[in-house]
């Protein structure tokens, strides 16, 4: 095991980097890191390294001896790409860590190798689709739960900024648990950059190396917003405003005990047809307004343990317990008075969480 030497457990030259350790431009920061051999250690290893974002649990099909995995990072500021080799685990941020940490990041996974990750959702569950063994890439938001169970194979992935996602996808919590096939020109052209990326960075001036990041920022907001129908064309860019109209209006009445599709379409002056589609990913509009309010009550029931739990329901439109609680454990697989107990302990375990680096 080692982090930032010469020499790693697993050959450089399968990850694509350099045979020996990189001269970068100045303000470029990179590292290595590598596990292999008995696998409760390296596993150990592995889950205190990526700690920072993710909690690793072993996978429940892992019976291997030996465990391996790597990663090489390169950032700028505060993007970052990572090279990763993965062996079997599953990767979980709980409610508890994206209610108290600030990693409000967007992930994108370019799965190059092997089977791509599972995308299990807030909990792990056995029926997750299967996903072919093409190229394909997976958005996620680090501020929403979610579990991810990883396979052999590698990546690469790219930490964005919410904020700069959002100057080209109207609003980047939709993008959680979307997935894009490498099967259009657009998404082969981002994967070639990226790999042309991690290939020639140590050439590359932090201006140079800083302009290209962007440049994969502007191609992965381009994928998905042509996946989710919201670019290409003139009624595009109206579904585009709708879509962050709507969402912007459900995010600030959350707390309006009236807010309901119907109160949504009539405030907005919009016809059902015209916003069906744009939230067709989240269920509908009545289920995508639900998920937000469960959501906001968890960050509610974590920020504020003095509160009663009832009072932060009915706060949020949910005035039967049992019906939120019912609710609530469906969407996070804990009661919110569990979570409300346990709030103390996880202000103090992850509030002092950074950006993973």
């Amino acid at each position: 095991m080692n982090d930032d030497s010469h020499h790693t457990a697993i050959p450089l030259s399968r990850l694509l980097s350099p045979p020996e350790s990189p001269t970068l431009s100045p303000g470029i920061v990179h590292s290595n890191f590598s596990v292999q051999g008995n696998a409760r250690q390296s596993f150990l290893a592995w889950q205190e390294r990526m700690s920072p974002v993710y909690d690793i649990q072993p996978s429940s099909n892992q019976a291997e001896d030996t465990f391996a995995a790597s990663l090489s990072r390169y950032t700028i500021d505060n993007l970052s790409l990572f090279d990763f080799r993965t062996g079997p685990n599953l990767a979980v941020r709980s409610l508890g860590r994206v209610s108290t940490e600030s990693v409000r990041d967007i992930s994108f996974s370019v799965f190059l190798e092997g089977q791509p990750s599972q995308f299990l959702g807030g909990k792990p569950r056995l029926d997750a689709p299967h996903i072919p063994q093409v190229p394909s890439i997976l958005a996620l938001d680090m501020d929403q739960p979610c579990t991810i169970q990883s396979f052999h194979g590698r990546l690469l992935l790219l930490f964005v900024p919410r904020a700069l996602v959002e100057r080209s996808f109207p609003d980047a919590a939709s993008l959680h648990g979307r997935w894009v096939r490498a099967t259009t020109p657009v998404t082969r052209i981002l994967i070639d950059h990226l790999v042309a990326l991690k290939r020639q960075i140590v050439g590359l001036s932090k201006v140079d190396a800083h302009q290209s990041f962007l440049t994969a920022v502007e191609l992965l907001a381009a994928a998905f917003s042509r996946q989710a129908g919201l670019s290409g064309d003139g009624r595009a860019a109206v579904r585009a405003a709708v879509y962050g109209q709507v969402r912007r209006y459900v995010e600030a009445n959350l707390h309006d005990p009236d807010l309901t599709p119907d109160s949504v379409l009539a405030s907005l002056h919009l016809s059902r047809a015209s916003v069906y589609r744009l939230f067709e990913h989240d269920g509908g509009l009545a289920a995508y307004i639900r998920s937000r309010r469960l959501r906001m009550a968890a960050d509610e029931l974590v920020r504020f343990p003095h509160m009663e739990v009832q009072d932060i329901a009915s706060g949020l439109g949910f005035n039967d317990a049992s019906s939120f609680t019912r609710a609530f454990r469906r969407a996070f697989d804990i009661a919110p008075r569990e979570l409300h107990e346990y709030a103390p302990l996880l202000q103090r375990k992850h509030a002092t969480q950074e950006r993973f680096t």
